[in-house]
């Protein structure tokens, strides 16, 4: 795989949890408006990262692998 394609499947692969966080950001800005505790922690955030494999490592991984 050429360092373009390397970087284009990296930018797919983002494009996923990207999409996942901005719902799970949107629900806790609901649930703060209406003085409920958050749904999504840190962790959650952090897992979904770990679970999609886009974390620094993983991407330098396969960036240079």
């Amino acid at each position: 795989m050429t360092s373009e394609q390397s970087a284009a499947f990296v930018n797919a692969a983002v494009a996923r949890p990207l999409i996942k966080a901005q719902g799970m950001t949107a629900e806790n800005m609901q649930r703060a408006h209406r003085g409920e505790s958050m749904a999504y922690n840190d962790e959650a955030f952090e897992k979904l990262i770990n679970d999609e494999g886009i974390g620094h490592n993983s991407v330098i991984t396969s960036l240079y692998a």
